[in-house]
């Protein structure tokens, strides 16, 4: 137990920014990891079909979550980051989210005739125990968040899910099949709530009218721009089951899901950053805003650029060999998705940095643009190439929501690429498709093992010339690995 102390507190001696991206990164790759074999193995076991019918359960989840949320999550993460009267904007959101959350249950079981999928499928009443746990587990999470705890929340996203996975898989082996999977995702949430308890440190208190109101104000536009992210977020699957079939369902969603490997970086640092961006927006550091904004995108492509080439040139095999002969076709929209991430980068941080400079409502106005594309280009797409045209469509959305938001943002601050690191980047990136383009035409990637390999070469390729292009990169990571050696060696 000391041992663990003494590497705790050597860990809180890092530049909290570091730090907490670190932890939160560190966390995203270890459960990509467990989440890809988990899949490769729910998609041998029980097949696209009801892997399609989990994936439909989810967008109903998070569509029904976002209304009963209303925005306030965000909202309660933006003025407990702030710093005052913590408790008492915590207790005026706990509030109106149960009072939500009531009505919502309340609506499904008066309305339960009209959820024939949710029906159909046996997991109507797990919608409900659903939305319950997300009761105790969402404020918790927001709390600990706004209190700039992003090494705690990360932590504990991780048991959430590490917890999902572990009792799916078990359920999805003795045969309950689509209930097995919506268990799993409520159980996550139940156990992470009890672990998020320890570090929890705000209280209910007495809390007045402008507390809730200050919490509209905010929530009303953040509500509509969540609204317009979740649209282009679930809308793609929705109409594919609608258009299509399960099955097509399931396809798109793993390979969204293989995808989003070269998201990490930019989830992770957009966790971490939010809560510092929004304290200096209110003490007026837009200095710092602007060279965090610079740093962080660099980072993110760091990460998506290669994961981009590399997905292109060889995910045909990867989804062959990890998913199966069904998910193999879903190779032409594996092509776009990972340029969309490349594009999500940009997307991601500027939406979330209006949000965190208090510009919820220019935020919505540049998503409400995107969304209206969104629906219709599904609408088309779909019916016209089917699942390809949803990743066609989800990138034009992107394209234009990332667009849209720098306008807006460049009119508060400086956006300033670093564009010699970018360009350091791309080069390694482009060296490295090469070095895989010719290794794919010498060596046939007959099996998994070598596919791999191909994957392992690639990788080392463009990290030794990344870090020999770019010497400020090599320094920062240079600095980052001595402090964590000197942690280790201190602690051992």
């Amino acid at each position: 137990m000391l041992k663990v102390k003494t590497i705790f507190s050597h860990v809180m001696a890092i530049e909290p920014i570091q730090r907490q991206s670190i932890i939160s990164f560190i966390w995203k790759i270890a459960l990509t990891f467990i989440g890809f074999l988990s899949t490769m193995y729910f998609a041998h076991t029980v097949g696209a079909g009801v892997l399609g019918g989990y994936f439909l359960f989810m967008a109903y989840f998070g569509i029904i979550n976002l209304v009963s949320d209303g925005g306030l999550a965000g909202a309660a993460i933006k003025r407990i980051s702030e710093g005052d009267e913590q408790d008492a904007y915590f207790s005026a959101f706990f509030v109106l989210r149960s009072f939500f959350v009531t009505v919502i249950i309340v609506a499904l079981l008066t309305f339960r005739e009209s959820f024939a999928d949710l029906n159909d499928a046996g997991v109507f009443n797990w919608m409900l125990v659903a939305l319950i746990a997300s009761l105790i587990y969402g404020p918790l999470n927001n709390a600990i968040a706004g209190r700039g705890k992003i090494g705690i929340q990360a932590t504990c996203g991780f048991i959430n899910e590490i917890t999902r996975i572990f009792v799916q898989v078990l359920t999805v082996f003795l045969g309950y099949g689509v209930a097995g999977l919506v268990g799993g995702f409520v159980a996550g949430m139940i156990i992470a709530s009890v672990i998020e308890l320890r570090f929890f440190d705000l209280h209910l208190v007495r809390f007045k009218w402008y507390h809730v109101k200050s919490l509209s104000t905010f929530s009303f536009w953040l509500f509509l721009t969540s609204s317009g992210v979740m649209v282009y977020s679930y809308a793609d699957t929705v109409m594919i089951g609608y258009y299509m079939s399960n099955n097509d369902v399931g396809v798109y969603r793993v390979v969204m899901q293989f995808t989003s490997i070269a998201a990490l970086a930019t989830t992770s640092l957009q966790v971490t950053l939010w809560p510092k961006v929004s304290r200096w927006s209110k003490t007026g550091e837009i200095k710092q805003i602007e060279e965090s904004l610079s740093r962080a995108i660099t980072y993110a492509l760091l990460l998506a650029t290669p994961m981009c080439i590399g997905g292109i040139l060889i995910g045909d095999k990867l989804l062959y060999y990890f998913y199966g002969t069904d998910f193999a076709k879903g190779y032409p929209v594996l092509i776009v998705l990972f340029i969309v991430q490349v594009i999500n980068v940009f997307q991601i941080f500027f939406l979330a940095y209006l949000g965190a400079m208090d510009m919820q409502k220019d935020a919505f106005r540049a998503t409400s643009v995107a969304v209206t594309a969104n629906v219709v280009l599904n609408a088309v797409l779909i019916n016209m190439i089917g699942i390809t045209g949803a990743g066609i469509a989800t990138f034009v959305t992107l394209f234009l929501n990332a667009l849209l938001a720098r306008q807006v943002l460049e009119k508060t601050m400086t956006i300033a690429l670093e564009r010699k690191s970018l360009v350091n980047i791309l080069k390694a990136a482009f060296i490295m498709g090469l070095f895989l383009g010719v290794y794919r035409i010498v060596v046939t990637l007959s099996n998994v093992w070598i596919t791999l390999i191909s994957i392992v070469l690639g990788a080392a390729v463009y990290g030794i010339l990344v870090l020999r292009f770019d010497r400020k990169i090599y320094e920062e990571l240079k600095g980052i690995t001595i402090q964590m050696s000197v942690i280790w060696s201190k602690s051992s």
